[in-house]
């Protein structure tokens, strides 16, 4: 692990600038990438979710960074309990979503997470929304999820934030 990277994430903020800084050294070095990757998969590290904050900018503008690192992001999307990360997480599932670098065992374990994340009382609306849209994305590939996803959205309507219920009747829309 890069250390002075490290220490970067640790002295970092929650404040776009401060994220902006450290993802656009990282953008600048593709090398860096292996360390970020490393903390923000490391649940345990206190400054884990940082690097989730820092790795979400980073793939917004290069995807291809996580080629190498896609079973082990899979794999451990289940690991992720703060929200500080999921956020994060699930965003950069649904960019994933979106493109065709996926193994059918890499959708499927995206697509197990989303809806474990859907269906959560603790997950907040962020989460979830980004869950959605990703179903929504996979959904086109995975003929079983619209009337899973529909169900999903129309039982837990009334339960949840107008954010929440933007994102379901956006997507309710688009798979009638």
């Amino acid at each position: 692990m890069n250390s002075e990277l490290y220490k970067k994430i640790s002295d970092s903020t929650a404040h776009r600038t401060s994220r902006d800084a450290i993802a656009n050294g990282i953008l600048t070095d593709q090398n860096l990438f292996p360390s970020l990757f490393e903390i923000a998969l490391n649940t345990k590290d206190k400054n884990h979710h940082k690097a989730c904050w820092i790795m979400e900018l980073v793939l917004e503008k290069k995807l291809f960074y996580l080629t190498d690192f896609l079973n082990d992001f899979c794999k451990n999307l289940k690991t992720f309990d703060s929200e500080s990360s999921l956020r994060s997480i699930s965003k950069i599932s649904m960019f994933l979503s979106k493109c065709s670098i996926l193994t059918s065992f890499q959708e499927e374990l995206i697509i197990e997470s989303c809806l474990d994340w859907l269906i959560s009382d603790r997950i907040k609306v962020a989460t979830k929304a980004y869950s959605i849209r990703t179903l929504h994305q996979l959904g086109k590939k995975y003929d079983w999820i619209y009337p899973e996803l529909r169900r999903i959205l129309t039982d837990d309507y009334s339960k949840h934030s107008y954010a929440y219920k933007a994102v379901a009747r956006e997507i309710l829309k688009k798979i009638k």
